[in-house]
């Protein structure tokens, strides 16, 4: 009798995407697996498997891991960008206290808001941040913002690293889970706790100086 041939078994086809949804599926397949396992988690390989593509297909857009991340800060900062200008926009005619606490509370709110991103875009050893003009240019206008505020409030020399310490320190301590440790127990009260350090930190710069 004669054997059948063995039938083999069919490769379940890889999904395709045009040339920018690709994009745009690796980088979200990475901040899953961020969420997920951290930013040590990360490879080009994996977020291809999540995607449902071959292996090879992201290395026209992420040539390695550090370009992939990169691609995924600079989501990051533009998100962070808009979410500043739009907090700013309502108070843009107020006292310059005003607007700065505007922008402290939007880039708290955005880093409570978006965890994997604050994750990622805040550790520059993921990152190749001197590669991208669009992170840099956006950064340096959050700053410079900052600056003129800062300036037109008569706010002393080194106000603006102190602004960004103070702020920074705040997001990293609500993402990292620190706050608790501080009598900080839920998201609402954290959001508060935050907002009257800004205040302590904004009404600080109003005292007069002896």
């Amino acid at each position: 009798m004669a054997k059948r041939p063995v039938a083999k078994a069919k490769k379940k086809p890889s999904r395709t995407y045009h040339h920018g949804t690709l994009r745009a599926a690796l980088i979200e397949a990475t901040l899953r697996l961020v969420e997920e396992g951290g930013p040590e988690a990360v490879t080009v390989r994996e977020a291809a498997r999540r995607s449902g593509v071959s292996s090879g297909a992201p290395f026209r857009h992420f040539p390695n891991r550090t370009v992939l991340m990169t691609a995924v800060a600079e989501e990051a900062t533009g998100r962070l960008h808009a979410a500043v200008l739009a907090a700013v926009e309502p108070v843009i005619d107020q006292p310059p206290l005003a607007q700065l606490r505007a922008i402290g509370r939007a880039y708290l709110q955005w880093a409570s808001d978006n965890p994997t991103h604050f994750a990622v875009v805040s550790n520059r050893g993921l990152i190749d941040y001197e590669s991208s003009p669009s992170m840099q240019r956006e950064n340096e206008d959050i700053q410079a913002l900052m600056g003129r505020l800062l300036d037109a409030a008569g706010a002393p020399a080194g106000a603006k690293l102190a602004a960004r310490a103070l702020v920074y320190g705040l997001a990293r301590m609500r993402v990292d889970g620190h706050l608790p440790q501080w009598g900080v127990a839920s998201s609402q009260e954290a959001l508060a706790a935050m907002d009257a350090a800004l205040d302590l930190f904004l009404e600080g710069l109003l005292r007069p100086r002896g």
